[in-house]
C-alpha cells in the first residue's frame, strides 16, 4: 500500500484540511501524519478524516507536536537523554500519538529512539566521500575509532530505551497500535543493525517491529557500514513497513524515488505485498516530479499500490 507523508508540506499549511487535500491532489488516498503536525493542523485533518476524504495509515511520533516545539522535531526529547526531564517527556508524549493513532483509524506509530553520546561521524565521512576521500586512510581511520567508540558507550543507552519503552508498548498494545522502531540515518543513532534484533528479542511484544527507511539504510550503505540488501533480507519478517526515498550518493537523502542510487528493483522484491510504503520527501521537491516519480513507481511495482 502507498501513503505519503505530511513531512513533505505541514510546514506551509495552518490549515490541516487544504494540507490533506494537497496530497491527496497528487493521486495518494493515504496519509502519514509525520512530526510536523502542529495542534493548529489537528482540526482540519479531522474534519478530513470525519468526510470520510482521507485514509491515515500511520503517525509518526510525536504527533501532534509538543506545545512547545515550534516545528518539526522528532528528536526534540530523547529516550537516551542524560536529564531525566527529557526522558519523561520523550515517555509521556507518544502516548497521546497513540491514542491520536487510534482515533483515525491508524495502525501504527513511527518511533524514534534517540542516539549515543559520542562524537558525530555520519555527515563528517559523507562530506570525505564526497570530497574523494572515500576510504583513504583518514576515512578509515574515522570510521574505526567511531566504531570502537560506540560500541565502547552503547549500553547505558540501549538500557535508557529499553526502561522508556515499557510504558509506551504497554499503551500500544492496549490501544491495538502498532510500534516501528525506525532504521535511523545515523551511526550515533539508536538502534544499530547490529542493534535492532537483540532489543526486539527483548521487548517480545508482536506489536513492535522494525520501520525500514531506504534513504537512511542507503546513507549507512553507501559509508559502508551496512550492506542494505543483506540486512533488508535478514530483517524483513519483522518488518511493518518502509519509508520510501532516494539517496543521492553520497549522503543526500529524501529524494523522490527513482532520483538517486538506491536500487530498488533488487530490494522490493524481498518485501511483502502488503507492505506499507510511505514516501517522505524534502519539502524542496517539486510537485511534477513527485507525480512523475509516482507513476513510475505504480508501473513498475504494481503489487505494492
Amino acid at each position: 500500500m502507498l501513503s505519503f507523508s505530511t513531512c513533505w508540506n505541514s510546514s506551509r499549511h495552518t490549515d490541516g484540511a487544504p494540507m490533506i487535500q494537497e496530497i491527496l491532489d497528487l493521486g495518494f488516498e493515504n496519509v502519514e501524519l509525520s512530526h510536523g503536525i502542529r495542534i493548529s493542523l489537528v482540526g482540519g485533518i479531522q474534519q478530513m478524516f470525519d468526510r470520510g476524504k482521507v485514509r491515515i495509515s500511520s503517525l509518526h511520533n510525536f504527533c501532534p507536536l509538543p506545545i512547545e516545539v515550534r516545528s518539526a522535531s522528532p528528536d526534540c526529547y530523547e529516550f537516551t537523554s542524560h536529564r531525566p526531564y527529557d526522558r519523561r517527556r520523550a515517555v509521556k508524549l507518544p502516548l497521546p500519538t497513540i491514542d491520536f493513532a487510534h482515533r483515525l483509524g491508524a495502525g501504527l506509530v513511527v518511533l524514534h529512539l534517540g542516539r549515543v553520546a559520542m562524537t558525530p561521524v555520519t555527515r563528517k565521512l559523507g562530506k570525505m566521500a564526497k570530497e574523494g576521500r572515500f576510504l583513504d586512510r583518514e576515512f578509515i581511520r574515522l570510521k574505526i575509532a567511531a566504531v570502537k567508540e560506540r560500541e565502547t558507550r552503547a549500553p547505558v543507552y540501549l538500557a535508557r530505551v529499553k526502561e522508556c519503552l515499557k510504558p509506551i508498548v504497554e499503551h500500544a498494545a492496549a490501544k491495538n497500535i502498532n510500534l516501528g522502531i525506525e532504521g535511523r540515518y545515523g551511526y550515533e543513532e539508536v538502534p544499530s543493525e547490529r542493534e535492532l534484533p537483540g532489543l526486539l528479542e527483548e521487548l517480545n511484544a508482536p506489536h513492535v517491529g522494525y520501520w525500514h527507511d531506504f534513504g537512511h539504510l542507503q546513507v549507512k550503505n553507501n559509508l559502508r557500514f551496512v550492506d542494505h540488501y543483506e540486512w533488508l533480507k535478514s530483517i524483513r519478517h519483522q518488518l511493518f513497513g518502509c519509508h520510501l526515498h532516494d539517496t543521492e550518493w553520497p549522503v543526500l537523502d529524501h529524494r523522490v524515488p527513482f532520483a538517486g542510487g538506491i536500487e530498488y528493483d533488487r530490494l522490493i522484491p524481498l518485501l511483502p505485498p502488503n507492505c506499507l510504503f510511505v514516501w517522505e520527501l524534502s519539502p524542496r521537491m517539486k510537485t511534477e516530479d513527485i507525480r512523475a516519480s509516482a507513476g513510475r513507481w505504480r508501473e513498475r511495482f504494481a503489487g505494492t499500490v
